[in-house]
């Protein structure tokens, strides 16, 4: 790593030991910033600073974003440190030029960015989706926090993906807050899923957001809920 007044402004794309060279590019401090913001903060930073600055997203200059590998890393990155005017300078390109597409069958969104390939490429995909769903110093924060429980609180299984996903599974100490939602909101129905973990003790219940509360057959810390996948809140508490 290349560095110039206390910030790092390149990387070696490679090295040659027999004759001692260097390759260094400011680029290729882009790929190693999602694995450096837990560790190197205050490098992982700069690296997207650079990066902004070379997209354009920090002025009001043409966004240079042509290109999806580009385009899909910084994506990436900036759900990690930016939720205001790049964030959305950035998502108004990517929107712009690489082909958003939601596909009413399978209920998926996608980007084709541009390569004209019968399917959207799923890591290029993945990496704007991480993105979008990112919020500032949200990704560090997994591996700076204690567990905080995470591994024995009340868990989800049994999803009948890709037909339904969960858009909410969140545990606040009290209550279970359950959301699913169905790849195609025509179907109807309900669908099921199995809680394990529940705390022992008490009578449980699901509540929905326009219904009355319905018992809960808990065994052993174990229970099937039925849903509705309509993207409506439920939470599952006790009596």
């Amino acid at each position: 790593m290349t560095w110039s007044e206390g910030r790092p402004v390149a990387m070696d794309l490679y090295y040659d030991p027999v004759v001692d060279e260097h390759v260094p590019s400011p680029l290729g401090l882009i790929a190693p910033v999602w694995y450096l913001a837990p560790q190197r903060p205050d490098v992982a930073r700069s690296a997207w600073e650079l990066a902004v600055s070379v997209a354009g997203l920090d002025g009001d200059s043409t966004v240079g974003l042509e290109d999806p590998g580009f385009a899909s890393l910084l994506a990436l990155q900036t759900g990690e440190f930016d939720d205001g005017r790049i964030r959305r300078r950035l998502w108004e390109a990517l929107d712009d030029l690489h082909e958003p597409t939601r596909d009413q069958g399978s209920g998926e969104f996608t980007f084709g960015f541009g390569l004209e390939e019968p399917h959207p490429r799923g890591q290029l995909n993945a990496r704007a989706m991480a993105g979008w769903v990112c919020r500032p110093g949200a990704w560090s924060r997994i591996f700076e926090l204690p567990p905080d429980g995470r591994f024995t609180a009340p868990t989800v299984s049994g999803v009948d993906f890709p037909d339904v996903a969960l858009s909410e599974a969140r545990w606040d100490g009290t209550a279970l807050h359950l959301a699913a939602v169905h790849r195609n909101p025509a179907a109807g129905g309900f669908t099921e899923v199995t809680v394990s973990n529940l705390p022992p003790g008490g009578n449980w219940h699901l509540q929905g957001a326009d219904t009355s509360p319905v018992p809960v057959e808990e065994a052993a810390g174990s229970a099937r809920i039925r849903l509705v996948p309509d993207g409506r809140q439920h939470q599952v508490r006790r009596n």
